[in-house]
């Protein structure tokens, strides 16, 4: 079977081609016959590009006006003679489609009929940044594959598990019986494919083993997944709360915000860009929000980047410690994402005083991880540490093949 992911933001659309099938699934065989993206839509500087499997990459810079000629390249780029994996559009089987918000609707990932696109649509109020552009990429690639069967895979759905005293907000309960204001969670594929690895990393069944997921990137979350099921993750109603991000606060006093509009004149506008844009890792460092420049800021002794990585940090080691108590114990602390997987530095520092809970690193097998799945504990470490790349297209290629199976 093969499987076309579209992930539709803003100004872009990525995009990967699987071929595989619920045998492949269970045997972790599946192949990527292509993957590209199409970005700055819009722009007067758009381009596309495509790696298909065996073939030369494509790459090229051209005007790109609309998310329908987006899709419409990507198609055209997947069937192209020299550089493409198929013969016709017709090959693609079936599609997945990430989708941010699923509210309380969708704890599953489930086949795009009219019913699922209108609870998708109501969704937006909760995503008004997001799921427009999911929901138009669904809109588009149908109008282009009307015959093959859509699913999507929603970024919230696996966090639908988390109790009642995890989600609620200590706010008027009506906020949340009215206005469905609550913890949703994001970054769910990322954490639930890398919850679902440890499992076939260790040969456990979901049931055996608690795990704590660090998804580290420019956006960076953590969940607490107890016996399959998340109990706790970081982010709540939105994205912003939680660790602290590249340009994100994370968690604040609320009350900052009263303050800012008494003393600063700030407005809703003004306070968005300050705690989404101008806050993390950039707002403490005043340098950047890559954590490759505050490091090598760090070592030439830039105290405010030093600083920045040290809260960043700091709060990772809370949020375990808080994650473990509230698991009653932890087996696997997983670091994904680009920073989780690539730094040295930071998975060292994260690590620190995790002792406590049983989990001791080796500094050595931690230098030879970056980039690598494995373990990067001690031999004798109660808890493991671990490297889990993550791949969220692949598991919306698995969650796709199952939809259209039944079995989801």
């Amino acid at each position: 079977m093969k499987v076309l992911v579209l992930n539709c933001g803003s100004s872009s659309a990525k995009f990967q081609l699987f071929e595989t099938n619920l045998e492949a699934i269970k045997g972790g065989t599946e192949t990527c016959l292509a993957k590209g993206i199409v970005e700055k839509i819009g722009e007067e500087t758009s381009s596309r590009k495509i790696e298909c499997l065996g073939k030369p990459a494509f790459r090229e810079v051209i005007p790109i006006p609309s998310h329908t000629e987006a899709i419409r390249l990507i198609l055209e780029m997947l069937t192209h003679a020299e550089y493409g994996i198929i013969k016709d559009k017709n090959e693609i089987d079936a599609v997945g489609h990430r989708v941010v918000h699923g509210g309380e609707t969708f704890t599953h990932s489930c086949l795009i009929d009219e019913r699922v696109l209108a609870k998708i649509k109501e969704c937006i109020q909760l995503a008004p940044l997001h799921n427009p552009h999911n929901v138009r990429g669904y809109e588009i690639a149908k109008s282009l594959l009307s015959k093959t069967p859509h699913v999507a895979v929603f970024d919230t759905a696996f966090h639908q598990t988390m109790p009642a005293r995890s989600f609620n907000y200590a706010l008027p309960y009506e906020y949340y019986d009215k206005k469905s204001i609550r913890r949703y969670g994001f970054h769910g594929t990322s954490h639930r494919y890398v919850a679902r690895r440890v499992g076939r990393l260790f040969n456990l069944p979901k049931e055996a083993y608690n795990v704590i997921t660090v998804h580290l990137g420019n956006g960076a979350s953590i969940a607490a997944v107890q016996k399959g099921k998340v109990m706790d993750t970081s982010m709540g109603f939105t994205p912003l709360e939680g660790l602290v991000m590249g340009t994100r606060c994370g968690d604040i006093d609320p009350a900052i915000l009263m303050y800012l509009i008494e003393s600063d004149g700030a407005d809703v506008v003004s306070l968005n860009r300050i705690l989404n844009k101008q806050s993390g890792l950039i707002g403490i460092s005043g340098i950047s929000n890559d954590m490759r420049e505050l490091e090598k800021a760090s070592k030439e002794g830039n105290k405010r980047a030093a600083l920045a990585i040290d809260i960043f940090c700091y709060r990772i080691r809370k949020y375990i410690g808080a994650y473990t108590v509230a698991m009653e114990g932890v087996d696997y602390v997983a670091f994904t994402a680009g920073i989780g997987e690539n730094s040295v530095l930071i998975r060292e520092k994260c690590s620190e005083g995790l002792e406590a809970f049983g989990a001791v690193i080796d500094k050595e097998k931690n230098r030879m991880m970056n980039g690598k799945e494995g373990v990067f504990s001690t031999d004798a470490s109660k808890v493991k540490l671990c490297v889990i790349p993550t791949n969220e297209e692949i598991l919306i290629a698995h969650d796709t093949v199952e939809a259209v199976s039944g079995l989801l």
